[in-house]
């Protein structure tokens, strides 16, 4: 694991064509690259653990990353944070951890409430480019969803990708009403004129009920993007080599999530 450094670069969109997404290479869920964004239809979805997945996979790929982490919130001192699991699971990422906050709360009220400064996009946009410059792909989670705020102006995660010019994947739950959470924050993203990249089911039971085996099918039309994973349940939990070994699989054929 290795930590981020200080904060650079300007303002705005990055330049050039290439601002991120998927290149379909080897697999529907394709070779990450350039800056993605990373948010979730609700807190507890297992966006950290898809990150891990992603980062896993690109690194198995021979791709350099780093992961960023706008607003770690519930966490005091030394305690290690999401990237901090992130780099466990995956293994030799970069991680920066821009803001943290001790009270388990939405950015915004979690840094009034500690008398601390908020996020800035801006700021964030900044340190993103820096990192961006040297690996070819940075992966930044959001806390909760979309559009929970960063700050009282009402800075969100999406203003962050706006910024970045950068697409998004979409972690959904897997069982009953996470179809109209899911087609409601690809709403958001239409709306700002951001692309999602794909829909990850973040946590498929080993089980999984009716509803679950049906929104395989329903969740990339709800979305208007395709399923790219499926991460199984407890994957979390798996030892670090294992995590690695099998990601990728995840992330290669949603239609299989076991823990075999």
């Amino acid at each position: 694991m290795r930590a981020g450094g200080a904060v650079r670069a300007q303002d705005g969109p990055p330049s050039g064509p290439d601002r991120g997404g998927v290149r379909t290479r080897g697999g529907p869920a394709g070779v990450l690259h350039g800056v993605v964004v990373v948010t979730g239809t609700c807190t507890g979805v297992g966006k950290t653990v898809v990150t891990a997945a992603l980062a896993a996979a690109a690194l198995a790929a021979g791709r350099s990353v780093a992961v960023v982490k706008p607003a770690q919130t519930g966490v005091s001192g030394d305690e290690p944070g999401d990237v901090h699991e992130v780099a466990r699971l995956a293994g030799d990422v970069t991680v920066h951890e821009h803001a943290r906050y001790p009270e388990p709360l939405a950015p915004a009220t979690a840094a009034r409430r500690a008398g601390l400064r908020p996020v800035r996009a801006g700021d964030v946009a900044r340190e993103i480019r820096r990192l961006a410059r040297t690996h070819d792909l940075v992966l930044v989670e959001g806390a909760g969803g979309l559009l929970v705020r960063f700050d009282d102006d009402g800075g969100t995660l999406a203003d962050l990708a706006t910024l970045l010019g950068a697409p998004v994947v979409l972690v959904a739950a897997a069982g009953l009403g996470t179809l109209n959470a899911t087609a409601l924050t690809a709403e958001a993203l239409r709306h700002r004129g951001l692309t999602c990249a794909g829909v990850v089911i973040g946590s498929m039971p080993a089980e999984p009920d009716l509803a679950s085996r049906c929104n395989v099918a329903d969740l990339p039309v709800v979305a208007g993007a395709p399923l790219i994973g499926v991460v199984p349940e407890r994957a979390g939990a798996l030892p670090p080599e294992t995590f690695r070994a099998r990601a990728a699989t995840w992330l290669r054929d949603p239609t299989v999530a076991s823990l075999r």
